[in-house]
């Protein structure tokens, strides 16, 4: 999906995978179409085995995801645009080998946390429904496992747990108050991928798609 501008500066967004994609999709889209009214373009791609890909979930991999994104931005920057990326949550996972003017990072997390939120959820479910679920048995070799509606491959699970968003320079990251991590600044906000459905904060997309445009600025400068 295209937003704003084509030309110049433009902002390449990582969404978060697996189920917070679902959660969060219509929250980034409507950050995105704010930054356009700050005169800067955007472009989010779907990663393999997410979205309208065509690849199933359980045949994806995190290098997929990191050589998939790095590709979207040599396309970009072949078009003529200047990159510059933002991740949300597990974004932040994949965006660390494309090339860009800068780094824009929202409560981004650990692959490990990741998969611990996926196991609670599946704990979640397996109680409700009464069926028994270990999680020990998502570890080691074996078929694809189900949780929070994903396929997963094992080895997928296995390069998620150590994994970590970028942390270089150029990089700046903003976080819920609630999130005691550090971060160059935090905004007082309820956490959308916490929600059961699906939600949107219209005010918040604006809050932080200013934040972004005034960070591409500076960096652009």
């Amino acid at each position: 999906m295209r937003f704003g501008p084509q030309q110049g500066e433009v902002v390449l967004a990582a969404m978060p995978p697996f189920e917070e994609a679902n959660r969060l999709r219509a929250f980034f889209v409507t950050l995105l179409r704010a930054l356009g009214d700050h005169g800067i373009g955007a472009a989010l791609p779907d990663m393999p085995g997410q979205g309208e890909s065509l690849l199933p979930t359980e045949k994806a991999s995190l290098d997929d995801w990191r050589g998939a994104f790095a590709a979207a931005e040599e396309k970009l920057t072949r078009a003529g645009g200047r990159v510059h990326i933002a991740a949300m949550r597990g974004g932040a996972l994949f965006d660390g080998r494309a090339n860009c003017q800068s780094r824009w990072h929202f409560a981004p997390v650990t692959g490990a946390a990741l998969v611990r939120d996926m196991v609670r959820a599946k704990q979640a479910a397996a109680r409700e429904a009464s069926e028994p679920f270990d999680p020990k048995s998502i570890v080691g070799d074996g078929p694809p496992v189900e949780l929070a509606g994903n396929c997963i491959s094992r080895s997928m699970l296995a390069e998620l747990q150590g994994a970590a968003p970028f942390a270089g320079s150029g990089l700046r990251t903003l976080r819920l108050d609630t999130d005691t991590a550090p971060a160059d600044r935090k905004l007082l906000a309820r956490p959308l991928w916490r929600r059961a459905e699906p939600d949107n904060n219209p005010a918040l997309a604006r809050e932080l798609a200013a934040d972004l445009a005034q960070w591409v600025r500076q960096c652009a400068g």
